[in-house]
């Protein structure tokens, strides 16, 4: 998923800037107000990995009317705009420990489950089905339904609800499925939990994944396109 750059979230925020000046309907009405009220939670949804309290949002609501409305600034912007880069990494590295917390609990958790064989890299695969095909190596490509959760059962991502599988080469997603996929066979299924590390790390995949997060896929290995050899080089000619 591509990442919005801090300096790009401030830029919407100004955007809904005026907005924020006078107290909106309760709810939108008109197709203006909806559209409105659909970019705050499209900035809202980039903003998450700030972890805003109702109480920090009232502080940013105060400086972008006081910014709008050409009010004396009640800091100095010199001073503390260089500060919300560190404020954004801080809040964001505080928001992924609190999840691989959780992760590593449910991984020590699901490891002792009768069922579940845990990886190298850490990985813990149940097998559902046994498939009966080959197994794809990592520069196969791979056709595969799945369903991503989060821990609290949240789908994030399911190519069964689009009802179309997905193709891609084994090596060009996280590291977690290249690792997990490669112990399936062809028409087998399995459940597969990663760990932060070898999913999204502690960046995430916002707006849906937070960083730091433990991913919970059912994974059904529908087909695997072996990778074609590479042609022969042409033979050279022969030094005199």
């Amino acid at each position: 998923m591509r990442k919005t750059p801090f300096a790009a979230l401030l830029a919407a925020c100004l955007v809904l800037a005026p907005a924020l000046v006078a107290q909106p309907p309760a709810d939108p009405k008109t197709e203006d107000e909806k559209t409105l009220y659909a970019l705050g939670l499209v900035i809202s949804r980039n903003l998450q990995t700030l972890n805003l309290t109702a109480t920090d949002l009232e502080m940013v609501k105060a400086g972008l009317t006081d910014g709008v409305l050409n009010k004396t600034p009640k800091v100095q912007l010199e001073v503390y705009g260089p500060k919300l880069q560190g404020f954004a990494q801080g809040r964001s590295a505080a928001a992924a420990a609190t999840e691989k917390k959780k992760g590593e609990a449910y991984l020590a958790k699901t490891a002792g489950e009768p069922g579940y064989k845990k990886l190298p890299n850490g990985e813990l695969v149940k097998v559902i089905k046994p498939g009966t095909g080959a197994s794809p190596k990592a520069t196969d490509t791979v056709k595969v339904h799945y369903q991503g959760t989060l821990l609290d059962g949240t789908v994030f991502d399911s190519s069964i609800k689009r009802g179309q599988p997905a193709e891609f080469p084994l090596n060009g997603v996280i590291k977690c499925w290249t690792d997990a996929v490669q112990t399936m066979k062809v028409g087998g299924k399995s459940q597969i939990v990663c760990p932060s590390d070898t999913a999204y790390g502690d960046q995430g995949a916002p707006p849906n994944i937070k960083g730091g997060s433990t991913l919970v896929f059912e994974v059904e290995l529908l087909d695997v396109k072996p990778t074609p050899a590479a042609p022969a080089a042409p033979p050279q000619p022969k030094k005199k």
